[in-house]
C-alpha cells in the first residue's frame, strides 16, 4: 500500500484542472485500492469565518490552534511545528464522492497559515535552495505567489512527519502539483530524502504557456519554433531569450530533481526537453487526465438534445437542426475566437443544405451571478441573447468576446451564437426562459459538437467530456487529450474526434526560427481562416444524420471513453509511475558555480 501527499492550491476548493485530477484519482477504484492514505497540503488562504469553514464543504477540522481545537492526540507534535516556524496549522479530513464510480474517499487535509513566518527560518531555507538547486529566491520573493509556496515547504514536511507520514521503511510519495508543490518536494529532498519520494505532476509547463500567450502568433509561432529549435539542439532561452525573470521558471526547471515526472499530455514532454537539456536524460511518464465514462441511451441523448433545441427556439425564434457547444473558462489560451471563425465557414455550408445550427458558449471570467441579477437582465434586455457591458453583466474580457459574437450574429442567417456568461445550466442560474427540466448534463449529453481549439492546452478535460455521450469533439492536436484519444481509438481512428492543427495549416510552413517568430496577428488570422474552412468541411461530413447515426456515435463514444476513464489512468499510468518513483530514487547533481577571480 502507498501513501500519497498532494501539494496544491486546490487542497480545499476545486478551481480548475488540478481539482478535477484530484477528484478523478481519489474516487477511482484502482487508485483507492492501492493507495492507503492521501494527504492534501496547501496554504491557508483565509483566516476569516468559523472553524467549520476551513476545509470547505464536506470538511471536518480535527486540529486548529487558531480556532482553539487542540484536543487531538497529535496536538503536541503539531504545536511544536507551529512554534518552530511561527505558522498556524489546520488539520482534518474531507470527503470526496463520485456518483458514477460510487467511491467515497476521505483524504486528510493539512493547511498552513504562512502570514507570520519566521524570517530566520525562511532565509536559511532560501539559502539551501540556492546552494543545492541554484534557485535565486531573492529575485522573486516580492511575488506572494512565489513566496507563499517557499514558506509552505519546510513546515509541510515536518507537519507530515508529525502525523506519521513517511519513513525510511515506508517512504511517502509527494506529488508536487505544478510549480506550487516544488518547494515542498525540494524540502523533502533536503531534509528527509529517505522518508519521501517526489513526483512533479506537470499539468502544464508554465514558462511555455507564458510565451505562447504573449506572442501574436500564439501556438503557430511557438510550436513551429520549438520544433526547429529542437532539431538544432537549441533551448527555449536560445530561441525566446532568457526566461529566468519569470518566477515560475526556476521551480518548473527544478522538476529534474524529482524522482519522477508526470506529464498530462504528449507535448509537455517536448516542452520539458526544450526547457533544459537535463530533461533529455530524465524519464518523463505520461499520466493523462481521465474522461467521464458512463452509458446513456439514445432516448436520453434525444431528450437532452430536444431541450437544447427548445431553449434555442425560445431565445432565437427558430429550432436549429444542430446544437454545438463550448464549455470552458474565459481565458486567452482557450482560443474562443477560433470557434467563430469555424462558424463563419459553417454558415455557408448550412445554407447550401438548408440546415441551421446554434453554438452555445458557456464561459465566464468571474464568479456566478446572483439569480436575481440573471432574472433582471433576462427581463430588461433579453439576456443572454443581448448583453450589456459592466456589472452585473459583461466583464472586460467577456465584452471583448461578445463583440465578435455580435458581429457574427449580425451577418449570419443559418447559424447563430448564444453567449452565456454564467456557469450552471438550469433555471436558477440561467433564467426562466430555460426549460424547467434542464440541467448541466443536458449541454454535455445533448450537443452535437463540442469545441476546444485552444492555443495552449496540456490536456483539455472539458472538450473531451462529451465523447461518452456521442458528441463530435473538436480540439487541437496540441491538446493532451488528442494523444490519449488517439491511443484509445487505435489504428482505425474514431468518428467522434476531430483533431485540428493550426501549426501545420495552409500558410504555416516555416523554414527558419526567424520566420516563426515573425508571425504577426494578420498572418495568424490568415492561417486560422484557412484552417477553419477545412474544419468546417470535416464537421459537416461528421455530423450524424438520423437516429441510427446518432446511436452509432453514442456507442462508439462510450467505447472510446471507457478506454480513457480515470480507472484506466490510475491503472495504466499513475500507479505504475508511483512504483517507479519508489523503486528508483533519482539524484540530480547541481553543477558547482565557476567563480573567476
Amino acid at each position: 500500500m502507498k501513501t500519497a501527499v498532494h501539494v496544491t492550491h486546490e487542497a480545499v476548493q476545486k478551481i480548475g484542472g488540478i481539482g478535477a485530477v484530484l477528484h478523478g484519482l481519489l474516487t477511482s477504484k484502482h487508485y483507492s485500492e492501492h493507495v492507503d492514505r492521501d494527504i492534501l497540503v496547501g496554504p491557508l488562504f483565509s483566516t476569516d469565518g468559523p472553524a467549520e469553514t476551513r476545509l470547505g464543504m464536506g470538511g471536518e477540522v480535527l486540529y486548529s490552534s487558531m480556532d482553539g481545537i487542540v484536543r487531538h492526540p497529535l496536538a503536541a507534535a503539531l504545536q511544536a511545528v507551529e512554534q518552530k516556524y511561527n505558522v498556524g496549522l489546520v488539520y482534518g479530513r474531507k470527503t470526496f464522492y463520485d456518483k458514477f464510480t460510487q467511491v467515497t474517499s476521505h483524504p486528510e487535509v493539512l493547511l498552513i497559515n504562512l502570514n507570520h513566518y519566521s524570517a530566520e527560518r525562511i532565509a536559511a531555507f532560501k539559502w539551501e535552495l540556492y546552494d543545492k538547486f541554484r534557485i535565486e529566491s531573492n529575485r522573486y520573493e516580492w511575488i506572494w505567489d512565489y513566496e507563499q509556496y517557499v514558506r509552505l515547504a519546510e513546515p509541510a514536511i515536518e507537519a507530515l512527519s508529525a502525523i506519521g507520514v513517511g519513513s525510511p521503511a515506508h517512504p511517502a510519495i509527494i506529488f508536487a502539483h505544478e510549480y506550487m508543490g516544488m518547494p515542498t518536494a525540494l524540502a523533502a529532498k533536503l531534509n528527509a530524502p529517505e522518508s519521501f519520494r517526489t513526483i512533479f505532476y506537470a499539468h502544464e509547463v508554465a514558462p511555455m504557456r507564458r510565451i505562447v500567450e504573449a506572442h501574436p502568433g500564439y501556438d503557430i509561432s511557438f510550436y513551429n519554433a520549438m520544433r526547429l529549435g529542437r532539431q538544432q539542439n537549441l533551448t527555449v532561452d536560445d530561441v525566446f531569450g532568457s526566461q529566468s525573470f519569470f518566477y515560475k521558471y526556476p521551480l518548473v526547471d527544478a522538476a529534474r530533481y524529482c524522482d519522477n515526472i508526470f506529464a498530462v499530455g504528449d507535448y509537455i514532454i517536448d516542452e520539458f526537453r526544450f526547457l533544459n537539456p537535463a530533461f533529455q536524460r530524465r524519464r518523463i511518464d505520461l499520466a493523462y487526465n481521465g474522461v467521464p465514462a458512463f452509458h446513456i441511451s439514445l432516448d436520453e441523448k434525444t431528450a437532452s438534445r430536444r431541450r437544447l433545441q427548445h431553449y434555442c427556439q425560445t431565445l432565437l425564434g427558430f429550432k436549429p437542426d444542430y446544437v454545438f457547444a463550448h464549455v470552458t473558462r474565459m481565458v486567452l489560451s482557450k482560443g474562443l475566437w477560433r470557434d467563430i471563425r469555424v462558424m463563419e465557414q459553417i454558415e455557408s455550408r448550412m445554407a447550401e443544405k438548408k440546415l441551421s445550427a446554434v453554438l452555445i458558449v458557456l464561459s465566464t471570467e468571474t464568479s456566478a451571478r446572483r439569480t436575481d441579477d440573471i432574472v433582471n437582465m433576462e427581463s430588461n434586455y433579453s439576456w443572454p441573447v443581448a448583453h450589456r457591458e459592466g456589472h452585473p453583466d459583461l466583464t472586460g474580457g467577456e465584452a471583448a468576446f461578445y463583440t465578435g459574437v455580435q458581429e457574427f450574429n449580425a451577418r449570419s442567417r443559418h447559424c447563430k451564437v448564444i453567449y452565456i456568461n454564467q456557469f450552471g445550466f438550469d433555471r436558477r442560474t440561467c433564467g426562466m426562459r430555460m426549460p424547467a427540466d434542464m440541467d448541466f448534463m443536458d449541454i454535455r449529453q445533448g450537443s452535437d459538437v463540442e469545441f476546444g481549439q485552444s492555443v495552449y492546452e496540456p490536456f483539455g478535460i472539458a472538450q473531451v467530456e462529451p465523447i461518452s455521450f456521442g458528441g463530435l469533439c473538436v480540439f487541437t492536436s496540441l491538446c493532451g487529450c488528442a494523444g490519449f484519444a488517439r491511443k484509445a481509438a487505435g489504428p482505425k481512428g474514431t468518428p467522434n474526434v476531430l483533431e485540428v492543427d493550426y501549426t501545420t495549416g495552409p500558410h504555416a510552413q516555416f523554414n527558419s526560427i526567424e520566420a516563426c517568430l515573425a508571425v504577426d496577428k494578420n498572418h495568424r488570422i490568415q492561417i486560422e481562416r484557412a484552417v477553419a474552412a477545412q474544419v468546417a468541411d470535416k464537421i459537416m461530413a461528421g455530423l450524424p444524420v438520423g437516429d441510427a447515426a446518432i446511436d452509432k456515435m453514442l456507442k462508439e463514444g462510450y467505447r472510446l471513453a471507457s478506454q480513457m476513464s480515470w480507472e484506466v489512468v490510475a491503472r495504466d499510468y499513475v500507479l505504475p509511475g508511483m512504483d517507479r518513483a519508489l523503486a528508483e530514487s533519482h539524484v540530480e547533481r547541481v553543477r558547482p558555480q565557476i567563480v573567476i577571480a
